[in-house]
């Protein structure tokens, strides 16, 4: 009988104890997400603004994004290089997205997100040449293909070459490749001036 109730003793305090570090796990999982959202939110948006989608659904595969992060998360799978995750599940998202809007004939144009988000010189001059260069410099990235403007941004979003590589699933070569052809491009035309 002594067996009996120590047994009893002993595995009455563990489901307790799971079940008070339940929501102490559950609230740093939700803390991390909320820190990795502050974080990465911007950038993320803006990546989704670069597939042409509407601010309205590239605001809503950001908040999927991480609604996937946190139950990834919850279901304590892989931590490693949650930064590219994150991107690459984004790039997923805006990808059917985008399918699903040009099925439905929905498209946003380039000059109406380069005009969201211009940024005005302090003169009337300035604007005139800041304009010029950027419908320049948005002409030259429109002429670019798909998969190395998809570069060229997640780059400019601090991703490493191998996360790049992973997130659209082409070779650290190709990456590199795609890259210095965007570069060259773009400085091509900055010499123009």
């Amino acid at each position: 009988m002594t067996d009996s109730n120590q047994d009893s003793t002993i595995s009455l305090p563990l489901p307790a104890m799971a079940s008070a570090t339940l929501p102490a796990v559950h609230s740093e999982i939700e803390n991390e997400v909320v820190s990795l959202f502050d974080q990465f939110q911007d950038r993320l948006f803006a990546y989704m603004l670069s597939f042409g989608l509407t601010v309205h659904d590239a605001e809503d595969i950001v908040q999927e994004t991480f609604l996937s992060l946190f139950r990834h998360l919850q279901l304590g799978r892989s931590r490693r290089n949650l930064r590219g995750w994150v991107f690459r599940v984004g790039h997923n998202l805006a990808l059917k997205r985008r399918s699903a809007n040009q099925a439905s004939g929905i498209n946003v144009a380039y000059d109406e997100i380069a005009t969201a988000h211009s940024c005005p010189g302090p003169s009337a001059e300035e604007q005139i040449a800041f304009s010029q260069r950027q419908k320049r410099l948005l002409a030259v990235l429109q002429a670019l293909p798909e998969q190395d403007q998809r570069c060229l941004s997640l780059r400019a979003e601090g991703l490493k070459y191998r996360e790049i590589a992973e997130i659209l699933g082409i070779s650290l070569g190709g990456v590199s490749m795609s890259l210095a052809r965007s570069l060259a491009r773009l400085t091509r035309s900055e010499g123009r001036e």
